[in-house]
């Protein structure tokens, strides 16, 4: 009943007033955590679509400017902020458990749930990808990339805060000083190194190859950077300040990017002139993923610091709350989609065959991006399913690893 139906003037008690508007800053803010994860999520597909049917245009790693076209180093592109930002969230998410829960179930639930991720690598998500069981190779990707960076996350909640931030700074900014350092198969410590800095292929189990795609390094001091940032979104926490902190650190971040890069000194291979403008920005925004560079990470990470900012000052709207679903159930969006990409592959190739070469492939770029929404579209009524799931059967601790 509204104040003026009764016909009196009662005032909202004062501390009731607080509590509704501490109410509505923490669903801000979790909102906009979702929402930039869904983002996350969308720009992943672009290029997952394009994995699929754009294959016959391969991209190595850092992107050829002389070999590939700037619409496809665009579109690959888009994706980059991907992986940077998943795994910085991942981060953020074990502060924001922590909030309610002890350090001790914080770290056990790293445990299980990264033993969790590398199982479902290994299986799930490699079958989706490849189709074939017994596979003829595993590939070590993301998921258990992720899964690995928990299990380290697990032990390095317990340092201080301060001691965090100084381990993540330097495994983010140092770790490029280790490129030099390549082991033989021969020797002892290849397998560890090759896991965490060298991707390579790991000695063949029962005639099955496995090879490292994620060396897994770099990835956790972005998770504990993710951990360290975590105070920042305390429920007691300021919106105004964390925006505002959010924002300076991203383009910090940004800015120290072009610094660093245009000096052409340090975190990645040299850049260079191209035959004009267009591939001169190619070649000076072409970096490494496997592993991580330093100039792949800084303005990854700075985008997503902008973004987190940027979902959490707009007013709530269907845009953010579509991506707040999707990446409210990030884990089983991945592996719906890459399964319905499968399915719908094969069926292209039992339909119009092998169109380039030995691949089924779309003949145009912008098939990709007619593609993408027309993938994800669909793939949100399932998900917003699944999260309801995830909200209302607490009882299925299952539902929480996705």
């Amino acid at each position: 009943m509204s104040e003026s139906s009764v016909g009196t003037n009662v005032e909202t008690p004062a501390f009731l007033k607080t509590m509704a508007a501490s109410g509505a800053k923490v669903g801000r803010r979790m909102v906009a955590i979702d929402a930039v994860r869904g983002f996350i999520m969308v720009c992943m597909a672009v290029d997952h679509v394009r994995e699929t049917f754009f294959l016959h245009h391969q991209v190595t790693d850092p992107m050829d400017i002389l070999m590939v076209s700037p619409g496809v180093f665009f579109t690959r592109l888009v994706s980059e902020i991907c992986a940077p930002v998943f795994i910085l969230l991942a981060g953020l998410s074990a502060w924001l458990y922590g909030q309610s829960h002890t350090k001790s179930d914080v770290s056990s639930f790293l445990i299980k749930r990264g033993l969790f991720l590398i199982l479902l690598e290994v299986t799930v998500v490699n079958f989706g990808w490849t189709a074939k069981f017994p596979p003829d190779t595993l590939w070590l990707q993301v998921i258990w990339c992720i899964g690995l960076c928990m299990l380290a996350l697990s032990a390095l909640i317990y340092l201080p805060r301060a001691l965090q931030i100084a381990v993540a700074i330097i495994i983010i900014f140092g770790h490029n000083l280790l490129d030099g350092v390549t082991l033989s198969e021969q020797s002892p410590f290849f397998p560890i190194w090759a896991m965490l800095h060298q991707r390579a292929y790991l000695a063949p189990i029962d005639g099955i190859k496995i090879h490292v795609t994620y060396p897994v390094l770099p990835w956790i001091g972005v998770i504990l950077a993710g951990y360290a940032i975590g105070p920042l979104f305390a429920r007691d926490s300021s919106p105004e300040r964390r925006q505002s902190i959010l924002i300076s650190m991203g383009l910090g971040l940004l800015a120290m990017f072009v610094l660093i890069r245009y000096a052409n000194v340090y975190g990645e291979k040299p850049w260079m002139h191209g035959q004009d403008i267009l591939h001169t920005l190619m070649s000076f925004l072409s970096t490494t993923k496997y592993p991580p560079s330093l100039m792949f990470l800084l303005p990854n990470i700075g985008l997503g610091l902008l973004l987190l900012a940027g979902f959490e000052r707009i007013d709530r709207t269907k845009f953010s709350e579509v991506l707040a679903v999707l990446g409210g159930a990030p884990m089983f969006f991945y592996l719906l989609h890459i399964y319905v990409l499968k399915i719908l592959y094969l069926c292209a190739v039992g339909i119009w065959g092998l169109t380039q070469g030995n691949v089924f492939g779309f003949e145009h770029l912008w098939a990709i991006w007619v593609w993408v929404p027309l993938l994800v579209i669909p793939l949100y009524f399932p998900t917003r399913w699944f999260s309801r799931l995830k909200q209302s059967r607490r009882d299925l601790w299952v539902l929480k690893y996705f």
